[in-house]
């Protein structure tokens, strides 16, 4: 069946909505945008009559053209592809197409040999194993690095379009970073592909430095930009961007216009020496020197993320001798990433220490947070506790009670891999958080606390209720003794951000005694009676605590903080209509 040119710019069109799942689409939303597709495109300004597209979608079910497209009609309005990854793009090529391919190819073939269409060598034996696969139903004879779940690819078509035609267009994006999309007009110059990721060059503004902005976070495009006034939002022509001159000094994408590239040099030991030599890392690549072991390359480069991943690719077989600054940054990211192994919590010794926990009522892990991850935790609640409004500091404490609640980035860094497996692999998926606080015992405080054992819990609600004593303090925070069972359920876990011992503070316990509600004279009777244990715990480490355990802490003697982030798990929920005041999940 022949098919015009302005039916394949409708399919084209109908297939692009369809993909777009950000947004619904009705009859005449598909209507509206093939009548401007063949207006950009062909010049018509007919518009697309209702029937056109009805047969159109009808045509795109049925196997005359070989789509057999799953489109279905969602609340007998709006139209979407059942299938997310179909596409008409993706349908088998016709031996028509295979046809045409072939003589493509033997037209390339002949340029194989001139300098200028060096590039063209891979893309023939490409385009021949595709022909080849297709024809014969065999497997392909040349397996192309691809990525599969990829995504962005669909832009690339609007995308080029805009930056042959000289239009602005309409962008979505949200980086890694940001928490949500942003929308604004982007005026685009160059595509870019770097390690099987694609990449938009462009700028916003004129007065704005040039942005590269990854497809895969490109969320929707538009290539027409309609102002408030009804009027096309100009395009600025790029007058001064050589993008051969712009990636010229670097490894990758990442640019920094104002920075001069600087002269790197590497050692490589001899067993990794000919794949550096044989695939360059940069093409300003020069070996200065061959030793006994390995070689000396030099670089002329700007340093940025990619050329650190390169060399961390190459792990313990390359070193960095100049700059000294990337070279120090190589080798803390080193240490960091042989610290997630050395601190990585092991079964073996989280059972043991549950086991001891349940059996003596205290525990200690030690590595459960890298260098890093305590260096981030620290500057960010750092950072919140100069604001003298939220937080008070006292001469001998500062505490910061709801600390999720009042610095929610905290988060994802106290939840990290080891505590999470703490938590659930320990005690139960059902477990989750009912408390946290910081504190920080300045050195020499004068700061302590008696024996005494973790009876009181906060909640928020009624608290009527059989079986639970409330009351409410000066601070207006609603606290209860609850039953027995509340009590043996919980565990506390104290993540310790400097060393701790019995110079600042360290808390002192005394085994065995979280096996009930103690009265005072009882508490008395045991800490006579009893030898208490001090807790040493190394920074990054936690002491396992069940709430009922009887301890103490003293004053700080020395010159150092003790600061400790204070958490409390349970699994059971509070009856009628009360709440853990502090509730979150893992």
């Amino acid at each position: 069946m022949p098919v015009n040119r302005n039916a394949l710019i409708r399919f084209r069109t109908i297939d692009n909505c369809l993909r777009n799942r950000y947004r619904t689409w009705t009859l005449e939303d598909l209507i509206e945008a093939c009548s401007e597709a063949l207006y950009e495109y062909e010049g018509i300004d007919k518009g697309v009559s209702r029937r056109s597209v009805q047969m159109d979608l009808q045509l795109m079910r049925s196997d005359k053209l070989g789509y057999n497209a799953p489109i279905v009609v969602v609340d007998k309005k709006y139209y979407t592809y059942e299938d997310p990854d179909y596409s008409i793009t993706n349908i088998p090529l016709t031996d028509q197409d295979l046809g045409k391919l072939t003589e493509v190819v033997e037209i390339l073939r002949q340029f194989k040999g001139f300098t200028h269409f060096n590039e063209l060598n891979g893309m023939v034996q490409k385009l021949e194993d595709r022909i080849h696969t297709a024809r014969t139903k065999q497997a392909p004879i040349i397996d192309l690095e691809k990525n599969e779940h990829l995504k962005g690819l669909e832009h690339i078509d609007v995308l080029y379009q805009a930056i042959l035609k000289k239009k602005a267009i309409a962008l979505s994006y949200q980086s890694f970073r940001a928490r949500e999309a942003s929308s604004f007009d982007f005026h685009p110059y160059f595509l870019k592909e770097f390690r099987n990721r694609w990449f938009l060059i462009g700028i916003k503004k004129a007065s704005q430095p040039v942005l590269t902005l990854a497809l895969d976070r490109i969320i929707s495009v538009e290539d027409r930009i309609i102002s408030v006034e009804d009027t096309l939002v100009p395009y600025l022509d790029n007058r001064s961007l050589d993008i051969e001159s712009y990636f010229k000094n670097v490894i990758g994408v990442t640019v920094n216009a104002n920075e001069a590239p600087q002269t790197v040099e590497l050692y490589i030991n001899a067993e990794n020496a000919p794949y550096v030599l044989t695939k360059p890392f940069h093409h300003s690549q020069k070996l200065l020197e061959r030793t006994s072991n390995g070689i000396i390359i030099q670089l002329e480069v700007q340093l940025n993320f990619e050329l650190e991943r390169e060399i961390l690719g190459f792990g313990d077989c390359i070193k960095v001798l100049k700059p000294e600054r990337l070279k120090r940054r190589i080798q803390e990211k080193m240490v960091n990433a042989a610290e997630l192994y050395e601190k990585e919590l092991r079964l073996i010794e989280l059972e043991s220490s549950r086991k001891k926990l349940l059996r003596t009522g205290t525990a200690i892990l030690d590595g459960m947070y890298t260098k890093k991850e305590l260096g981030k935790i620290l500057s960010i609640i750092n950072r919140a506790a100069e604001d003298p409004i939220r937080f008070r500091r006292t001469e001998d404490l500062f505490a910061i009670r709801g600390l999720l609640q009042e610095i929610p980035s905290l988060k994802p860094l106290l939840f990290n891999q080891n505590l999470c497996s703490l938590v659930k692999e320990g005690f139960g998926e059902n477990y989750f958080l009912t408390k946290a606080i910081y504190f920080d015992k300045p050195p020499k405080s004068n700061w302590y606390v008696t024996w005494h054992q973790d009876v009181p819990i906060n909640v928020q609600g009624k608290v009527e209720t059989e079986g639970f004593r409330g009351w409410t303090n000066k601070s207006g925070l609603v606290g209860v003794i609850p039953p027995l069972e509340y009590l043996q359920k919980a565990f506390t876990v104290r993540i310790h951000l400097d060393d701790t011992d019995e110079k600042n503070g360290a808390l002192r316990v005394i085994p065995k005694t979280h096996f009930g509600i103690l009265s005072n004279e009882e508490i008395a009777l045991i800490r006579d009676g009893s030898q208490s244990k001090c807790c040493k715990v190394l920074r990054g480490g936690v002491h396992l605590m069940k709430p009922l355990t009887l301890h103490a802490s003293s004053k700080t003697e020395n010159d150092k903080h003790r600061r400790v982030i204070h958490l409390e798990f349970n699994c059971l929920d509070l009856p009628n209509e009360m709440e853990w005041l502090e509730r979150e999940l893992l």
